[in-house]
């Protein structure tokens, strides 16, 4: 089964390369049972009781910060108590046996766990990348920051690393080492992508550098934030990396999306090897987004890249067999939400569809519109088994205002691929309750 292999204009966690059976009203907070009236987003003052982090071992799950082997989420975009205000920081929502518990949550703020650049604490954190990066079974967060720069010669390092406990994110973050001779040009060194690019078994990070060059940085990384090794950056088709990674040709080394520009254009597969992700697969063609899956063609994962006059794809990568599939969505998630091996295309433009994958490919005829319990603007947090069923969970986030939200999250179905009403449903304003 796949987890969350889409790839975005920026690292989104998002993620996050890939969510919750039903839980315990005390538990989730508000829930939604079929046939009830539509509910507002939770307030502060009704958020579910905070709950301790359950103490984990370490795990090889995605998304596991405490290591309890159950994935949690992660919300890069919360609700504000005030319009205007300052961004409040990274939301974790952590997961149980049962699926995700709104009151285990975690509010990650620069001015608690950010790291100083000179002297300076940073103004805020954007959720970039997960991974293991240090191999000790807590996946960490890569964030990106904003540190003083006067515009002068090379800009310093946006990015830094929150490690993974036992406890989850605690502590505070470490600058990402980028030698200079990884470098190239004056570019911000940003836009990270998680991935086992050598195949050694350690997470890399590839990041942007600029001129057609990409910095590789080979794991694992030590607890200071530096690379096992880097060297001079590589020759790219493009020099924006997009992710999560995958193993697209199934050689046992990780690939990546990069993208020649920011917003709508080409973009190429770059596949990993024994020296990192040095080579050239198949090109894609122009579009808003890429999501990989297995859609249905053959052994090697497929992409589809979303447009605003449809959906292109290209099967059994890295060749460039083609399709299409008439779809009005540009931004594109992908993940087997019924547990039959192949994944569905969610399409989350002017409604949320969910294409079901067929072994000819998604199709049109077998899909499921998601309604979500808030009108709004909606748009995918996540996807990925956030229950442990072995089948996706679709995970969405409804935007009504800077102080009102209301993120769902939908249980993957044998039948009908996703449930029709959300397993739990909460505020994103409950990461603002004490």
């Amino acid at each position: 089964m796949l987890t969350r292999w889409t790839v975005r204009a920026r690292g989104a966690v998002v993620g996050t390369a890939a969510l919750c059976g039903t839980l315990l009203l005390a538990a989730c907070g508000s829930t939604q049972p079929a046939g009830s009236p539509e509910r507002g987003p939770l307030p502060v003052t009704d958020a579910p009781a905070r709950l301790p982090v359950p103490r984990g071992k370490g795990s090889t799950g995605p998304d596991d910060f405490n290591g309890d082997g159950h994935r949690d989420l992660v919300l890069g975009d919360l609700v504000k108590e005030q319009a205007h205000a300052d961004d409040p920081g990274i939301g974790i929502v952590y997961g149980s046996g049962r699926g995700l518990v709104p009151g285990t949550r975690q509010l990650v703020t620069p001015g608690r766990q950010g790291a100083p650049t000179d002297g300076q604490l940073p103004a805020l954190f954007d959720a970039e990348a997960t991974c293991d990066l240090d191999k000790d079974g807590f996946t960490d967060l890569v964030v990106s920051t904003d540190p003083p720069y006067d515009g002068q010669g090379r800009p310093p390092v946006p990015l830094q690393i929150l490690f993974g406990s036992p406890t989850g994110l605690t502590g505070r973050a470490v600058h990402l080492t980028v030698p200079s001779v990884a470098r190239v040009g004056n570019d911000w060194p940003d836009q990270p992508v998680c991935g086992d690019f050598d195949g050694d078994g350690a997470k890399d990070l590839v990041l942007h550098a600029t001129g057609g060059h990409l910095t590789y940085l080979r794991g694992p990384f030590t607890r200071k934030g530096a690379p096992k090794e880097a060297g001079a950056p590589l020759q790219s088709p493009g020099e924006i990396p997009t992710g999560p990674a995958a193993d697209v040709d199934r050689d046992g080394y990780d690939d990546l999306i990069v993208r020649t520009a920011q917003g709508t254009g080409p973009s190429a597969v770059v596949l990993g090897g024994p020296a990192g992700p040095t080579r050239t697969g198949a090109v894609l063609p122009s579009g808003i987004d890429v999501a990989l899956g297995s859609f249905g063609r053959g052994k090697a994962l497929d992409a589809a890249v979303g447009a605003m006059g449809g959906t292109s794809l290209r099967y059994d990568l890295p060749t460039t067999a083609k399709g299409s599939l008439a779809s009005p969505g540009s931004v594109l998630d992908a993940a087997d939400f019924d547990g039959d091996g192949l994944s569905e295309l969610v399409s989350s433009g002017s409604r949320l569809r969910v294409f079901q994958g067929r072994t000819t490919g998604p199709s049109t005829k077998a899909t499921v519109t998601v309604e979500p319990p808030a009108t709004g603007t909606t748009r995918v947090v996540a996807v990925g088994d956030f229950d442990g069923d072995r089948r996706a969970d679709l995970a969405v986030r409804t935007y009504q205002s800077e102080m009102k939200d209301t993120v769902a999250v939908f249980s993957g179905a044998k039948k009908g691929l996703v449930t029709a009403e959300p397993a739990v449903t909460f505020s994103t304003s409950a990461f603002l309750s004490p």
